[in-house]
């Protein structure tokens, strides 16, 4: 349904000149929800812009289900009129002269000639009545909450029923409460809908909770791609690993390689050895950094317990945060966070046991 080929996008600066986006390829499904993961200035939201007409690539290729809406080498530009899209911007660029029932019904009345009136009411109220916004038709857009505007801009962008929906950050404006009503409500509609979506964001729970695929971008590349729980279980490099959720790292060397019995290596790290998971082409005294989630480490009171990746150490802080304890663990030099359940009793300085799960740590060469 979308596909890009080798997408280049770079600007001339003062400074030289900057490529936002470095030979991304990527391909979606129709129906599904595809999301673009990374810190600010990764190049995700200028790749949404290419899709959607509103930045003109250096090179490369896209395609928008049977249209190939842009071709550098073919010297094919599709303009954003003419894409069968529909978009909603992180600002929701709600018409504060219109009221609700016109900003939803403006891409219908663009279309000359195309829809009745009797046409566009029927389409404007079976969109507003999608986002739940049904009896606010005549209400006047700035009279709406940050929620509603949000819904509303939704409303507009799916109302002439698009191919493709291209979301750019919409929840970032939302306060946590409303944003994860809305995140829920926003992936069941467009499940309900079946829409092929591109849905650009920073925030790394929206995008484990709402898509089918990610794609993680560092620096204007796609560093990793997958479903939600392989790109948070199995990172595949330490970027990824640091920017989905939180992780544990411990450097070392590759000190065994594994073994038939339970396919786990063996790493020597600042912290004492460690079995893990290893790459497939680990090598014997490969530097490598490994991986541990806090969530996958098990804290002992009994500090006298023995076995594989157990090592004594000193709580340092404990932090309440309401579902959980983050827990900050010495173990010589080495410091490691780990959730417990919060009616745990524990005090700095008191000496506790860490188990790091081994089939749980994997080891990312450096």
């Amino acid at each position: 349904m979308i596909r890009l080929e080798e997408l280049r996008v770079s600007y001339k600066t003062g400074h030289g000149e900057v490529h936002a986006v470095q030979g991304v390829s990527l391909s979606i499904n129709q129906g599904q929800f595809y999301t673009l993961l990374g810190p600010s200035g990764c190049g995700k939201t200028t790749t949404l812009r290419c899709v959607a007409g509103l930045e003109i690539p250096r090179q490369g290729q896209i395609t928008i289900g049977n249209d190939l809406v842009f071709s550098s080498s073919r010297n094919i530009f599709l303009p954003p009129y003419k894409r069968d899209i529909g978009m909603v911007f992180q600002s929701y660029a709600i018409w504060p002269h219109l009221s609700v029932f016109e900003n939803v019904a403006f891409p219908l009345r663009e279309k000359s000639g195309k829809f009745s009136k009797h046409q566009i009411r029927d389409k404007v109220l079976k969109a507003l009545a999608l986002v739940q916004l049904d009896g606010l038709e005549d209400r006047p857009a700035p009279f709406l909450s940050g929620g509603q505007q949000q819904r509303l801009a939704l409303a507009r962008a799916i109302v002439k029923e698009p191919q493709v929906l291209l979301l750019d950050e919409p929840l970032s404006n939302l306060d946590a409460k409303l944003r994860e009503e809305t995140r829920s409500e926003l992936s069941a509609l467009v499940k309900l809908l079946g829409i092929t979506t591109l849905y650009v964001t920073h925030d790394q729970l929206e995008a484990l909770t709402m898509s089918d695929v990610i794609a993680v971008m560092n620096q204007g590349r796609i560093v990793q791609e997958g479903t939600p729980m392989e790109i948070y279980q199995f990172p595949k490099e330490s970027f990824v690993a640091n920017f989905i959720g939180l992780a544990n790292f411990l450097d070392g060397k590759v000190t065994g390689l594994p073994a038939a019995s339970d396919g786990l290596g063996e790493v020597e790290t600042v912290a004492g050895r460690l079995k893990c998971v290893l790459p497939g082409d680990a090598a014997l005294e490969d530097s490598v950094a490994v991986v541990s989630r806090p969530e996958d480490i098990k804290l002992f009171q009994n500090v006298h317990l023995n076995g594989d990746n157990l090592f004594g150490g000193t709580v340092d802080a404990v932090v309440f945060m309401g579902e959980a304890l983050e827990c900050h663990v010495t173990i010589g030099q080495q410091k490691l966070r780990t959730r417990l359940h919060p009616s745990m009793a524990l005090k700095p300085g008191e000496r506790v046991a860490l188990l790091l799960t081994p089939e749980r740590c994997r080891a990312l060469k450096i």
